[in-house]
């Protein structure tokens, strides 16, 4: 039982008790009903209070990571759709870094970053929200096992990370688009938030928001799907070998973070950089290709550069997904504790 709800039993208790008539039985039966729907109205309470500290704690944490590895997310991103021609490996990725820099400044690194502050606060707090409950109402036909870390504790995780994953990015998924073609853009006059939502409504119409969605969803599902599951195990692995702990440190919480990341993305990186060429896709961003769909883009990207082009920006993720989830989960699980009392955290 956690702090809140004790603190709601004994509200309740106290209100049944003090409530008590000393008269006949339809009075009893009447308070007895009222002390319910107390009960109940109390419940629904602290469940609304807790679902607010859920999102804000989910919201916090996406925003936070998002700004500590923005430039490496620049990066990522330039080379996905093609705009660095510097050689793959830690040499070429610094050569292109120094380009960034001497054409844009430092602050160029972060370009884009405004609007990814504000897509990863409805995203992240969405995604995590969502896991919560669908992870909850799983448990229903998928029972916690003792310590978490069988099969069946597994499976019900890769369930609840997809939907998670799919319903974050559809929440937020114009957001998304904008901020691709803020951090493409490397020359000419810089545009703002506003004023590249309405340059693509205006030249691709509303529906030009939801460019590259498709493959967007096939990569956001299975990669949070991966994630948490594999980050939801091994944090389950470690409460099960330490009796007594409830919440595991942070040195355990950021290997277990950046192991999830890491495995997520390489198996969802092709993916990634399909929907990334695909948001660039439309009348006025003068893009050399035209993809009709995730099997066109595959064969095409295969056949012009090789299984690396599928690949390409693979090297600035990696750098960036280990301390970017690992921030992102240290600051969800400090949140949930402070926000929420560590009691929240055991009864995944």
């Amino acid at each position: 039982m956690s702090f809140a709800e004790e603190r709601l039993e004994g509200r309740v208790s106290s209100q049944d008790s003090a409530s008590l008539p000393a008269a006949s039985g339809a009075g009893l039966d009447s308070a007895s009903t009222s002390s319910k729907i107390s009960h109940v109205e109390l419940r629904k309470e602290v469940d609304q209070f807790q679902t607010v500290k859920v999102l804000l704690a989910g919201g916090v944490s996406g925003a936070v990571s998002k700004t500590v590895t923005a430039p490496l997310a620049r990066m990522t991103i330039l080379y996905q759709i093609g705009a660095m021609r510097q050689a793959y490996g830690p040499s070429g990725l610094a050569a292109a870094v120094g380009h960034v820099v001497r054409r844009e400044g430092v602050l160029g690194l972060w370009r884009g970053n405004g609007v990814t502050m504000i897509h990863r606060l409805p995203y992240t707090a969405s995604s995590f929200f969502v896991y919560e409950q669908a992870n909850q109402t799983l448990a229903h036909a998928l029972p916690n096992s003792v310590g978490g870390t069988s099969a069946q504790d597994s499976f019900r995780r890769l369930i609840a990370g997809g939907f998670a994953g799919s319903v974050g990015c559809a929440v937020a998924y114009p957001l998304d688009l904008v901020r691709t073609r803020l951090a493409a853009q490397t020359t000419g006059r810089r545009h703002g938030i506003l004023e590249t939502m309405a340059g693509i409504v205006q030249h691709d119409g509303l529906l030009g928001l939801y460019r590259g969605l498709g493959p967007t969803l096939l990569q956001a599902g299975p990669n949070l799907a991966i994630n948490y599951s594999v980050y939801e195990s091994l944090r389950s692995r470690w409460l099960a070998s330490s009796p007594g702990e409830k919440v595991p440190p942070v040195s355990v919480t950021l290997v277990c973070g950046s192991l999830a990341g890491i495995a997520s993305s390489t198996i969802t990186f092709p993916l990634d950089v399909i929907r990334r060429r695909m948001q660039m896709q439309g009348v006025a961003t003068g893009v050399p290709w035209q993809y009709t769909g995730v099997s066109n883009a595959v064969a095409d990207i295969a056949r012009k550069e090789g299984f690396r082009g599928l690949y390409s920006g693979l090297l600035p993720e990696y750098i960036k997904v280990a301390p970017g989830v690992a921030i992102t989960y240290c600051t969800y699980e400090v949140m949930k504790s402070v926000l929420l009392g560590k009691d929240f955290n055991s009864r995944r």
